[in-house]
């Protein structure tokens, strides 16, 4: 009788028969930055997570790399706001100060930057509006001059997060045009438009003023549409895949895994985060446990690379097993 529970026996046992194995080089750790010196603090709706401004964020960056995490993910609270988004690719703003000075510091240490314009406009939506349609051609430009400015401040990965159509093969020309072909893109393939962003609206100061973002983003019901996305923008060049949120479409990802060979990342988003820490404060859940169970079904559905704010966290308990 063949008895599987012979390579359960033993924590040793279980070790040695272990599929999915869960590191803190799969994790990339977001983080939000804010105009001002010596700024950290806590973002209400985020617990343990911050708005720095540049140095303290590169205190941060320090701390990320010196736990194992290979790379972060930079988001910033413009100083101005405007019709277009004209701050998401001014030079002197937070986010590409940020970049400029993490790579400086912690060259080691992968930058990730990204590109829309929702928290950057004053009516909170991710492109150029045409009355209250996002004009999906006219915003292609935009995100152009985004991904050139953060390439010049020193990002390694561009991160396009808005769901225009054509926007990776327009973001590309654009990269290779002015000297960026190393930098890589990685492209929110799949971004659905979920409930469980609240939080980072609440980070990012960039919730919509009317209406949603139903008409770009996508519909939590399709997996169809999600893997067509997925072959645009393979077609269109991108260099990494990502699905988000992560939680509730393990499906998606399992889906898109078993169809491209290009790098899978997903995005263990605020609203999934802000639940966990949430249930642990109020002693219902442990919350380690549920953390690194959570990061490795990700995982074992097929992602490459995990952006979650409990990266930090995951990285000192999985260092210290």
């Amino acid at each position: 009788m063949f008895r599987p529970r012979r390579m359960r026996i033993s924590p040793a046992i279980r070790n040695l028969v272990r599929e999915t194995i869960l590191t803190p080089q799969d994790f990339i750790y977001p983080v939000f930055i804010v105009a001002g010196e010596n700024v950290e603090e806590e973002i209400s709706s985020m617990p343990n997570c911050y708005h720095l401004s540049v140095d303290r964020a590169v205190e941060w960056a320090r701390k990320i790399s010196a736990a194992g995490i290979p790379a972060v993910e930079i988001f910033g609270l413009p100083e101005y706001k405007d019709e277009i988004g004209s701050s998401a690719w001014d030079m002197n703003s937070p986010v590409q100060r940020a970049i400029s000075a993490i790579k400086k510091s912690v060259p080691e240490l992968a930058i990730i930057g990204d590109v829309c314009l929702c928290q950057y406009t004053t009516h909170g939506h991710c492109g150029k509006l045409d009355g209250n349609y996002v004009d999906n051609d006219a915003t292609l430009e935009l995100l152009q001059k985004v991904a050139v400015s953060q390439s010049e401040a020193g990002a390694d990965i561009i991160a396009p997060s808005d769901m225009m159509d054509g926007r990776i093969l327009a973001i590309r020309s654009a990269l290779d045009s002015n000297g960026f072909k190393n930098v890589a893109i990685m492209s929110y393939s799949a971004k659905y438009a979920s409930g469980y962003y609240a939080p980072f609206r609440d980070a990012a100061d960039s919730a919509p003023q009317f209406g949603d973002r139903k008409q770009y983003q996508m519909d939590c019901a399709n997996v169809i549409e999600a893997l067509k996305e997925v072959d645009l923008d393979v077609d269109e060049g991108a260099d990494i895949i990502m699905i988000k949120p992560a939680l509730a479409y393990l499906d998606v990802v399992a889906k898109v895994k078993e169809r491209i060979d290009l790098p899978l990342a997903v995005y263990n988003v605020s609203g999934e985060y802000a639940m966990v820490k949430s249930a642990a404060r109020n002693g219902w859940i442990d919350e380690k446990r549920i953390v690194l169970e959570n990061l490795t079904s990700m995982k074992r559905a097929g992602a490459n690379m995990i952006i979650t704010y409990h990266a930090l966290d995951a990285a000192r308990w999985l260092n210290e097993s």
